[in-house]
Order: C-alpha cells, then sequence, then structure tokens
C-alpha cells in the first residue's frame, strides 16, 4: 500500500483593506479601508466611530481608542516654567481666544491705543493692530502688535489628528505572512498535521514598535505603534487570534505544534474554490500618543494580507 494526496495549484491572492483621519467621537475606532495592493501600506486615514474591536475578541481587551484630545493648550516650557504643567485649556474665554503660537488668550483692545503708545512698535494706527495677551496661568497680561490677527488655536487640528500625520509618516503595513505548509504547488498540508503560521521578518512596519512625531498649528506630537495582535481566518469558518508574531517552522520541528500561532485542518480544501484554503492575517495595531500636554490611543484595525494552501487527505491505495 502506499499513500496518495491530493496535488492543487496554489494561487497567491491580493491583499484587502485599511485607514485615514478625520474628527471623530471618543472612543474611536481606526478601520483599514484602502490598502496598496504591492506593498499592503495604509493609503488613507479616516476616523471610524464606534467601539473597538477585532475579528477574533470583537469589542474585548486591550486600550481602546480616546477622544481628539484638546486644540488649545497651555505650555510652560515656551516661557522657561514648570509649573502649573502643560495641559489643555479652554479655548475661548472672557479674554478672548487661546493662541498657543503665544502661549495666552488673545483680545483686540478696544478702543486701539493712540499713535504715540509704544505697543504701536513704530507702525501707524490702521498698520495691524494691537492686541492683549493674557496668561491666566501665571497673572501675565502683555500689548502686542500684529499685522495679522495671531492664529486662533480653538480652530486648528486636535492632538489626535497631528498624531494620525505622525502615523501616515510610519508607512504601517500588513504583515508577510510566514505559513507551513507553504504556498505552492509543491506544498500539501495533511488534514490532522500541526499548520504554523507567523509573521515573516517583522519589522517595525509591519509589526511595531514605529516611532514619528509630527507637528501642526502650534501643536507637536510623538506616536508610537504596536501591533497589538493578529486575527487569523483560516478559511474554513475558524480564527485564530495570536498575540505574538508567531513561530517560524523549521523541518526539525516535524509535526510539532506551534508553541504560539498555530491550527488544525479538520478535512480538506478540495472543497474549497480552487481546491484551496485562503488564509488571511489581519493586524490589529494600538498607537499611543503625547503632546500638548495630553495622551491618546488609536486603534488601528484591519492591515491585511492573504495567501492560498492546500491541504489534502492521506488517501490508501490498495494494489
Amino acid at each position: 500500500m502506499r499513500a496518495l494526496l491530493t496535488r492543487a495549484v496554489i494561487a497567491s491572492l491580493a491583499i484587502t483593506s485599511l485607514i485615514v483621519g478625520g474628527q471623530g467621537s471618543a472612543a474611536a475606532d481606526m478601520v483599514c479601508q484602502q490598502t496598496d495592493p504591492a506593498t499592503g501600506q495604509c493609503l488613507i486615514w479616516v476616523e471610524v466611530p464606534g467601539t473597538p474591536g477585532t475579528p477574533g475578541d470583537p469589542g474585548g481587551g486591550g486600550p481602546k481608542g480616546t477622544g481628539p484630545g484638546a486644540s488649545c493648550y497651555w505650555d510652560p516650557a515656551k516661557q522657561g516654567l514648570s509649573q502649573p504643567p502643560a495641559g489643555p485649556v479652554p479655548c475661548t474665554s472672557e479674554f478672548g481666544y487661546w493662541s498657543n503660537t503665544y502661549n495666552c488668550y488673545i483680545k483686540a483692545m478696544d478702543p486701539q491705543p493712540p499713535a504715540d503708545d509704544p505697543a504701536w512698535q513704530g507702525h501707524d494706527p490702521g498698520d495691524g493692530a494691537v492686541y492683549t495677551c493674557y496668561q491666566p496661568q501665571t497673572g501675565i497680561i502683555i500689548n502686542l502688535w500684529a499685522q495679522d490677527p495671531p492664529p486662533n488655536s480653538g480652530i486648528g487640528p486636535t492632538p489626535q489628528q497631528v498624531a494620525q500625520i505622525a502615523i501616515d509618516s510610519m508607512r504601517l503595513s500588513a504583515i508577510n505572512i510566514g505559513i507551513a505548509p507553504e504556498p505552492g504547488p509543491n506544498s500539501i498540508g495533511l488534514v490532522g498535521m500541526p499548520v504554523w503560521m507567523w509573521a515573516n521578518n517583522p519589522d517595525n512596519h509591519t509589526y511595531g514598535p514605529a516611532t514619528a512625531s509630527a507637528s501642526a498649528g502650534g501643536i507637536r506630537v510623538t506616536a508610537t505603534a504596536r501591533v497589538e495582535q493578529i486575527t487569523w481566518d483560516m478559511g474554513d469558518g475558524s480564527e485564530v487570534v495570536c498575540r505574538t508574531p508567531g513561530t517560524p517552522y523549521k523541518p526539525s520541528f516535524g509535526n510539532r505544534r506551534s508553541p504560539d500561532c498555530g491550527h488544525i485542518y479538520d478535512k480538506s480544501s478540495a472543497h474549497e474554490p480552487g481546491g484551496q484554503y485562503v488564509v488571511t492575517a489581519t493586524s490589529d495595531w494600538v498607537i499611543t500618543w503625547s503632546g500638548a500636554g495630553q495622551t491618546g490611543t488609536i486603534r488601528l484595525n484591519g492591515l491585511s494580507r492573504s495567501v492560498a494552501i492546500t491541504v489534502g487527505e492521506a488517501q490508501v491505495l490498495v494494489e
């Protein structure tokens, strides 16, 4: 007697999915809507309301997404101070609107000072205007001249939006799939035998940690991204959630199970389209950001990549 295996051709499948940013609600979840088919990188950022969740652990544990943060903040370091500590402030008050650039509330003087007032700094009345700059944190109030009204930080980006700029520069992408049996016409798995899955050659773009900074609207934010988990859709209705990159398979491991990320099929892929199981690995990232005296978390879910594998049954042929 001899064992005969079903033979099928493996077809690699294109990547699907990924995301982008904008203003949104607290506890926002970042979902990947579009990827570059060649690289798996996130192309667009969109913030979608909802509660964080993953295919294998919907709405479960792990850090939740936070709100956008306040776009107006007090920064004592701009004046060489340490107190009061940096943090958000109301964007408007009886003293005017807040300017992150000047670190104070801005209000045009009414009436404007006389022409010989030093606050004009040598300019003629009508050439720009004189404003009051008031810091309730220190009690300091000064007059300043400006050609144009100082920027109103209340209409600028939030720290989370600046963090999204930093995230965009990280070029985060789906993992490169490592799997045994390998995709390809010469590699066929067997029902009941262990399948190993792993992130192949993970780096800061595919697994993290990746760190980047960005500035906009007088706000500077640093963001750090890490993969929290990878959900493997095995194509047979099963999902495997792995919180590590997985362990690459070696022939010396024989028929042992993966110590951290594996699966066993209980039926062959012969009944599937093309006679193959489509295996999809979806990365769920957690990004923490800090800046403008605030901190926050962004969930980036949905970076995916797929491959197809063949799983056959050992058949006995009696001669």
